[in-house]
């Protein structure tokens, strides 16, 4: 049976860690557990002068700052335009309104059969295994998303799971969130030990930004599970910015390939933070020197409050034209967007 997730990061002061869990398993949860979780907080641990936490502290539009240590470590002390800090830092931009840009732009809300369960395209189900993340994005596409309302008790899991079993067509379960590397070892073993009773699944693709805002989660336990299973296993890494590639995060992935597992990576294309040719060539070739390919670079969704993230179409048209100039074919992502009702993502034609 499958505990019940949360809706929240634990608080420090819930984190309780018993004495059978592993030392991995503790020093993982012990760093997600002393994540910064205010701007003010966030900006000192930066060195900031307290003028300029002032200056740069905004309404976080109740999508709250949650960030690792591990992750604040990669950025550059006292630079207000650090890569890795503009995604996590809350800006007044996010206040402004635009009928453009909408809760829910995916229409998610019209494939959830049944909580939990997002079922948009042919032959693959997600599952929001968790209504949490190791790190708070600001460009969230589900930064909106009613975590809340999708809560799993041991029967609703039970429930949502029968619903994917009478779909012979279903041969992939995706596993989003929130992140599910956030969930402990027992959470995660658990559902995947009933997702491998579906004898119609044979692939599990596991969407992920632990690895890279959090790599002491890739644990030995965690990889020996995933290379024990009878699923074939997918790690889709989500990884915006060369910078954000460290020894640890290499480390992390390789440790993952040794297990087996098939890593790939997708990328937002992000206003001010790696919307340029340069900042995209280094990610590919060091997502590839980490044993990672990349596969995705998406236009960002038009989600509310992040529009001064945009993107336009022939911006990244013109982006990736640059690439190819630049880069072998297999280190060149391919430019999608995601379109309410269709039945895949939409590529779009870079000529």
């Amino acid at each position: 049976m499958i505990p019940e997730t949360v809706a929240q990061v634990e608080p420090r002061e819930q984190v309780i860690l018993s004495a059978e869990q592993n030392t991995e398993e503790q020093y993982w949860r012990l760093q997600l557990a002393q994540s910064l979780r205010s701007t003010q907080e966030l900006l000192r641990e930066l060195q900031f002068s307290e003028q300029q936490v002032q200056q740069l502290s905004a309404n976080d539009q109740g999508f709250s700052t949650l960030v690792p240590k591990a992750y604040v470590a990669r950025m550059q002390p006292s630079n207000p335009r650090d890569p890795l800090l503009l995604q996590v830092l809350p800006q007044t931009a996010e206040a402004v309104s635009s009928s453009d840009f909408v809760a829910d732009p995916l229409a998610e809300a019209e494939f959830n059969p049944t909580p939990g369960v997002v079922h948009k395209y042919h032959g693959r189900a997600l599952l929001i295994a968790a209504g949490h993340c190791a790190i708070n994005c600001r460009y969230c596409f589900r930064r909106h998303y009613p975590y809340h309302e999708q809560q799993r008790s041991r029967s609703q899991w039970q429930a949502s799971l029968a619903c994917l079993a009478v779909d012979a067509n279903i041969e992939e379960i995706i596993l989003s969130g929130g992140d599910p590397l956030a969930l402990t070892n027992n959470m995660l073993f658990a559902l995947i030990d009933e997702i491998e009773a579906l004898p119609n699944v044979q692939r599990l693709r596991i969407h992920t930004r632990l690895p890279v805002v959090l790599p002491a989660r890739i644990t030995t336990t965690l990889c020996q599970r995933l290379q024990t299973s009878r699923l074939q296993i997918v790690m889709v890494l989500h990884c915006n910015h060369p910078q954000e590639i460290d020894a640890q995060v290499v480390q992390a992935c390789l440790r993952m390939q040794q297990a087996g597992i098939s890593l790939l990576n997708q990328s937002v294309l992000l206003q001010g933070i790696n919307a340029d040719t340069d900042s995209l060539c280094a990610l590919s070739k060091k997502l590839f020197s980490a044993a990672v390919l990349p596969y995705y670079l998406h236009l960002p969704d038009q989600v509310a409050g992040t529009q001064h993230f945009f993107v336009s179409q022939q911006q990244g048209q013109a982006l990736l034209r640059s690439m190819q100039s630049q880069l072998p074919g297999y280190l060149v992502p391919r430019l999608v967007k995601e379109e309410p009702g269709q039945p895949h993502k939409t590529l779009i034609p870079v000529v």
